[in-house]
């Protein structure tokens, strides 16, 4: 007997599948905000040195704004104003002769800065005077909000597996309010740098439960379609963002916008049901039980209380209750090892070259809001083909062929010249598509290699080595500074040797999700290496699936 078959009985996909989706739009639509809001609140506007230190005596009274520039501000070899230098006192002579102003001898801003706030009212860099030669902590705010999601990831795996999903996702909504909130309140970098972390910390939680909970209570057909449509609300947030972006151009405010959301989906937690599949595996048949009896019921499927009994549950998973699962299950195993390495990789390359893409939407030509938007929309057809490919080839070659098609775009754009901005952005903009493609299969897939008894640590695992990339992505980007190609050079074969590693992995189309350890060490040892087809064969699915087969069965059990 296994779970499929019980859940088969409740209809495993009708009504309250489709409820527990929309139920998990809110907080996931929060995700892209959280984790793309760099690209907005760090942005660094126009800026020149504050000049009101050398206005004494009023000396600037009968110079414009352009000759105020011009007598206290060396030009760059583009012509416009330097950002960081500044004369120690006003040049008046170049007013008349410019020619000579490249040998004069400058120096850093002695009175702070003056931004241009047309774009921005205020960002980070305004409010905590981040630039020139503090630059890099504007980066350096998307790597600290990565590493909070990457320890995150740990903690929840760990308290998912062992408290059950449900009451980790209410830890999870909560610790975000709480700590983004705060950020938005700082009154320093250093504030500001601890509560952004904590931010990841605790919103991980949503990211990696969501995912798991919605692929657990779905039958083996739509599995693909519930993780692809439930990354949906990925898109959607990110579409969202680049428009509260636009017309919330404060810092913190925008922060506090994009964090208002999860106090609804505080008070839709409430009708959120715990995962069956976890409850047996926990030794909690007496709640699986209450939770597929409320699914059946709303999904008419009233027969499913003479049927299935919970004592029938416990038969499902054979696993010693006593045994208090960890991330060392998965690497006490060969299998499970072989396993955790190469998912470890694929997952590190997926998010390393998606947030690379992701936090890079300057230099083609295009205003801010309008990259990061096109950059959002390219991702619904994205999803679309996703999920037909993912059903026709199969979760290892879509995988494969994402990745190495990602890293192949990144390619292009090396050897494209800048002048052709408008080949450019295509490129980027297709590259951007195929690397959240990536995302969306490696998540699904993810979720269907690892068994029940540690798919949640499996999954934080996973979302460790994600966010390890995503964190390390900001500061590969200031290796543009030693050669200007260096970063992308970095992505594309990080892409390409991740896709390798991907075709590695075995295949997972339409087979049963595996409940214990030991359906990894035996059940797949002869097919780790079969393709799809032969797999599929190997598992007598459409049988398992009939429910009065099911039903057939159990009136056996039960005489």
């Amino acid at each position: 007997m296994k779970f499929e078959n019980i859940l088969a009985e409740t209809d495993g996909f009708g009504r309250f599948q489709i409820a527990l989706i929309v139920l998990l739009v809110v907080p996931r639509i929060t995700l892209p905000c959280h984790f793309l809001l760099n690209n907005f609140i760090a942005a660094t506007p126009s800026h020149h040195c504050d000049l009101s230190g050398l206005d004494t005596e009023g000396v600037f009274e009968n110079l414009t704004a352009e000759q105020r520039l011009a007598v206290s501000i060396p030009a760059r070899v583009d012509g416009t104003p330097s950002s960081c230098l500044m004369f120690p006192e006003p040049q008046f002579h170049l007013l008349v002769n410019s020619s000579n102003a490249t040998t004069l001898p400058a120096g850093p801003c002695q009175n702070g800065w003056v931004f241009d706030n047309s774009t921005f009212r205020s960002t980070l860099a305004t409010e905590f005077d981040l630039v020139c030669d503090k630059r890099q902590l504007t980066k350096g705010t998307a790597t600290i909000f990565f590493v909070g999601v990457m320890l995150g990831a740990v903690f929840f795996g760990v308290l998912c597996d062992k408290y059950g999903r449900r009451s980790m996702l209410l830890v999870s909504y909560t610790s975000a309010i709480i700590f983004s909130l705060i950020s938005a309140l700082s009154n320093s970098y250093i504030m500001f740098a601890v509560f952004r972390f904590l931010t990841g910390f605790g919103i991980t939680g949503i990211s990696i439960i969501t995912i798991v909970l919605s692929v657990e209570w779905a039958d083996i057909e739509h599995r693909t379609f519930i993780g692809v449509f439930g990354s949906v609300s990925w898109t959607l947030g990110n579409m969202l963002l680049a428009g509260i972006a636009y017309l919330v151009t404060d810092w913190r405010m925008l922060i506090i916008t994009v964090t208002s959301p999860l106090v609804l989906a505080i008070l839709t937690w409430w009708w959120i049901p715990e995962s069956a599949r976890w409850l047996i595996a926990a030794g909690k048949p007496e709640k699986a039980h209450y939770f597929l009896q409320r699914c059946a019921t709303i999904n008419r499927r009233d027969e499913f209380s003479t049927r299935i009994k919970p004592e029938t549950l416990s038969s499902i998973v054979s696993v010693d209750q006593k045994h208090s699962f960890t991330y060392l299950d998965l690497v006490k195993t060969p299998r499970m090892r072989r396993l955790t390495v190469l998912t470890g990789i694929v997952w590190y390359g997926v998010a390393s070259t998606y947030y690379g893409i992701s936090l890079n939407i300057t230099g083609f030509g295009l205003d801010l809001y309008l990259t990061h938007f096109i950059y959002a929309a390219i991702e619904l057809p994205a999803k679309f083909i996703t999920y037909f490919s993912l059903n026709v080839i199969g979760r290892r070659y879509s995988q494969m062929g994402t990745l190495l098609a990602t890293g192949i775009c990144i390619l292009i754009n090396i050897f494209t010249p800048k002048s052709f901005w408008m080949f450019r952005t295509i490129v980027a903009v297709l590259g951007k598509g195929l690397s959240e493609a990536a995302f969306t299969t490696v998540f699904l897939y993810t979720t269907e290699l690892y068994p029940t008894v540690v798919r949640q640590n499996g999954v934080g695992y996973t979302s460790f080595m994600a966010r390890l990339g995503a964190s390390i992505s900001p500061l590969i980007m200031l290796l543009e500074d030693v050669w200007k190609p260096f970063p992308e050079v970095v992505f594309c074969s990080v892409a390409i040797f991740s896709g390798l590693v991907a075709w590695l992995l075995p295949e997972t189309l339409n087979a049963r999700l595996p409940e214990t350890i030991d359906d990894i060490e035996q059940t797949r040892k002869r097919s780790i290496c079969l393709s799809s087809q032969d797999q599929v064969k190997l598992k007598p699915e459409p049988e398992a699936l009939k429910p009065e087969d099911n039903a057939e069965k159990l009136t056996m059990m039960e005489s």
